[in-house]
């Protein structure tokens, strides 16, 4: 059965004790307003603002070095996790509600439930 998905976010994780300052960094960094300041309300993940036609904005307090990763929002999770395994991808592990990927280059990213609707123009549907 066909499954859609695209880039949905770009995700900066944050090695830090307390992710506040970081938001106000990265909010005036980039010009964005914040949407969200403690999106699931234990302080681990902050969103700016960003349009509808373009990737989300998220901050997430992590254990592991600072880096950024992308997430791919999808309508199958595991339909997309296969496909991307049969492009040369490994799966790390299921976290909440998402598949932690590792591509081959060894950068880490995530497949994700939809974020937003409607999916759009940006959508890739795959047989």
């Amino acid at each position: 059965m066909p499954h859609r998905s695209r880039l949905s976010t770009f995700v900066l994780d944050c090695q830090v004790e307390d992710l506040a300052p970081h938001i106000e960094f990265w909010s005036r960094a980039l010009g964005r307003a914040v949407a969200t300041g403690d999106q699931d309300g234990d302080g681990r993940y902050a969103e700016l603002e960003s349009d509808t036609d373009e990737p989300l904005l998220l901050l997430q307090k992590v254990d592991h070095a600072s880096r950024i990763h992308l997430d791919i929002e999808t309508d199958d999770i595991d339909a997309e996790a296969d496909r991307l395994e049969a492009l040369g991808a490994r799966r790390i592990g299921f976290v909440k509600r998402w598949w932690v990927m590792e591509a081959p280059s060894g950068h880490r990213f995530c497949v994700i439930r939809p974020q937003r609707e409607p999916f759009g123009a940006h959508t890739t549907t795959w047989a």
